[in-house]
C-alpha cells in the first residue's frame, strides 16, 4: 500500500513561488499552486504542481501552505479570504510565510490562526530564484517550536539552513535586518570601486582584493562578480522590493526607538535613487560607477 503524500499549497508562483513549488513536488510532496497568472500556473503544471484557478481550492485538503506574496497586506488579505475554510478544515494546517512581512502583522496572523487551532510561520527567505529552483535557500524562522516541528520536512525541502530564531514575527525582523546590511553593502560596495577608479586603479583589480581581504561581504563576492561587474543585471530582486525592505526596516527602527544613522542615510539613497522599481536592484551598486565609466573617454 503506497503511502499518502504530504499535502502542500502554495500561494503566490512568481520568480520565488514557483521555483519553490516546483522543488517541493520533486521532492515527493502533493503541492497544489495558485497564482494570478495563467501563464506562471501553466509553469508550476510543467513541474509537476497541480495548478488551480481558484486560490479557495488551495485551502482545501492541503497540510501545509507556502506564501510567496509581495506584501504583508497581501499576506493578511488571503489569509482574512479564507478563514471559513481554515474554520472547516477539520485539520490542523500550517501556513509558512516565505514572504518578507511586516513582524507585528506576522505576530496578529499567527494569534488569530491559533485561536482556530492552525499554525503560522514567518519564514522570509534568501538565495534568490536559484536558491528557490535548488532547494537551497537560506529561511529565517519565527513561530512556536510544535509548528516548526511540524512544518521541518517541508522547511528542509526548500532550503538549505533553517534558523529557526524566535518566536512569531523574529524571522521577519532577522530578514530585514539582513536585507538593510545587503542595501548598505550594495551602496558601499559600489562607492569603494567608484573611488578606486577615481585614483586609476581597475575596478575589478580593486573588487578582487576586496574579496581577498575585510573588505568583503556576500554583496562584493557574489553580486557583484556574477551581476554588476558584467552588466547583466537580472539577480532576479528588483529596486522597488528592496525600496520596501528597506522602508520597512526604517519604520521597525522608528517604532523601536532604535537611533541608525548610516542605515537611515542609506535608507535616503534607496528612497531618492532615479532607478526605476522594475529594474534589478544589482544597479544600485553600478549606477555611480558606470556615471565614472561614462565620462572616461
Amino acid at each position: 500500500m503506497t503511502a499518502k503524500r504530504t499535502r502542500v499549497g502554495v500561494v503566490g508562483m512568481g520568480a520565488m513561488g514557483l521555483g519553490m513549488a516546483t522543488t517541493l513536488a520533486a521532492t515527493g510532496f502533493e503541492v497544489k499552486g495558485f497564482d494570478l497568472s495563467e501563464a506562471r500556473r501553466g509553469l508550476a503544471a510543467l513541474g509537476g504542481v497541480s495548478s488551480v484557478a481558484a486560490l479557495s481550492d488551495v485551502f482545501f485538503d492541503t497540510d501545509f501552505i507556502v506564501f510567496s506574496l509581495p506584501t504583508a497586506k497581501d499576506v493578511a488579505t488571503v489569509v482574512e479570504a479564507n478563514l471559513e475554510a481554515l474554520k472547516a478544515a477539520g485539520r490542523r494546517v500550517v501556513i509558512i510565510d516565505t514572504s518578507t512581512s511586516e513582524p507585528d502583522v506576522s505576530r496578529d496572523l499567527a494569534a488569530a490562526l491559533a485561536g482556530l487551532g492552525h499554525g503560522f510561520i514567518d519564514a522570509p527567505v534568501s538565495g534568490g530564484p536559484a536558491g528557490a529552483a535548488a532547494g537551497k535557500l537560506t529561511m529565517m524562522i519565527g513561530g512556536t517550536d510544535a509548528d516548526v516541528t511540524l512544518a521541518r520536512p517541508v522547511l528542509d525541502a526548500m532550503s538549505a539552513k533553517v534558523l529557526h530564531v524566535g518566536e512569531s514575527g523574529a524571522g521577519n525582523v532577522a530578514k530585514l535586518v539582513n536585507n538593510l546590511l545587503a542595501a548598505a553593502h550594495m551602496v558601499t560596495t559600489g562607492e569603494g570601486l567608484k573611488l578606486a577608479l577615481a585614483a586609476g586603479l581597475d575596478a575589478e583589480e580593486a573588487l578582487k582584493v576586496l574579496n581577498a581581504a575585510s573588505g568583503k561581504s556576500m554583496i562584493s563576492e557574489v553580486h557583484f562578480p556574477t551581476w554588476v561587474m558584467n552588466d547583466r543585471f537580472d539577480s532576479g530582486f528588483t529596486m522597488g522590493l528592496m525600496r520596501k525592505d528597506v522602508r520597512l526596516a526604517s519604520e521597525l527602527a522608528a517604532r523601536t526607538g532604535a537611533e541608525l544613522p548610516l542605515s537611515s542615510a542609506v535608507a535616503k539613497l534607496w528612497a531618492e535613487s532615479p532607478l526605476d522599481n522594475a529594474e534589478d536592484f544589482t544597479r544600485m551598486g553600478a549606477f555611480r560607477l558606470t556615471s565614472i565609466k561614462a565620462n572616461d573617454n
